[in-house]
């Protein structure tokens, strides 16, 4: 018994030192601050004038380079930006998009975008070719960004996280590495992207976008709310996955306690 004790605290210090080294290792790369985002947790829920201004920083900012493939109509969640239809239809006429099938001549043409076409590239770039060959890199689709960037919280991090529902870590890293132009002499050093080199100059200055709502126009609000939308358009139903775990853990709970009941009920006579 008493070596088996001693061989379970060994193993437990061997991970411990070895979760602190791989700490260590990444030191001279710092993690994102971890931000306070109304729809962390199990109760959290988007902020809809959030989700609205974010979108304003990608529409006038971001989608100058990067696109972000998700239909207009998705806008009109409620759960989500909460547009009504007839903004959305306005802002879809606004594009221009390639029509799927040939005209009657035969020939592809371009016609003003409605709610079900999806966000069209941005006008310089209208492939990830013609995009490469201008930036040296196609500029990601925004799509699905913040669910696709990562980065190692470490011990005991990924251990509390189980427990605390977190799942912000790609909105916290677009928040750090949109805030994480440090060196005002080198605009494409980032304190928060890997290796510090990142192929994207510093995109937002204060003053670069103009909220109507009352928020200050400073490159913090600008970064924070353009994380929370994209963090929204890679996972639009959130929102009822949520909903739906949590019906499911209360039914869960509920049917435990009647089968407990029942099982006392049914043994009861058997003492």
């Amino acid at each position: 018994m008493m070596t088996r004790l001693k061989a379970s605290l060994l193993a437990f210090a061997v991970l411990a030192a070895s979760a602190g080294f791989a700490v260590a290792q990444e030191a001279d790369q710092p993690k994102p601050p971890e931000q306070n985002w109304s729809f962390h947790g199990v109760f959290g829920r988007f902020d809809q004038a959030q989700l609205q201004r974010g979108f304003q920083v990608y529409r006038e900012v971001c989608s100058n380079c990067h696109r972000l493939s998700i239909p207009f109509r998705t806008l009109e969640d409620q759960d989500g930006p909460g547009y009504s239809e007839a903004q959305v239809k306005a802002l879809a006429a606004t594009y221009q998009v390639t029509n799927d099938e040939p005209n009657d001549q035969g020939k592809i043409f371009q016609r003003p975008g409605t709610p079900a076409d999806t966000f069209p590239p941005p006008d310089a770039f209208p492939n990830d070719q013609a995009a490469a060959a201008a930036l040296g890199k196609a500029p990601p689709d925004m799509w699905l960004l913040a669910k696709s960037i990562k980065y190692e919280r470490g011990f005991p991090w990924f251990i509390t996280d189980v427990f605390t529902g977190y799942q912000e870590d790609g909105t916290d890293l677009i928040y750090g590495v949109l805030t994480g132009y440090t060196h005002k002499d080198d605009p494409q050093w980032n304190l928060y992207y890997p290796g510090h080199r990142i192929a994207m100059p510093m995109p937002l200055q204060d003053g670069a976008v103009k909220y109507t709502d009352g928020t200050p126009d400073t490159v913090q609000n600008y970064a924070k709310d353009v994380a929370a939308f994209l963090t929204w358009a890679a996972e639009p139903t959130m929102m009822e996955r949520k909903r739906i775990g949590f019906r499911a853990i209360v039914f869960l709970i509920v049917l435990s306690v009647l089968m407990y009941l029942v099982k006392k009920r049914i043994w009861a006579d058997a003492h």
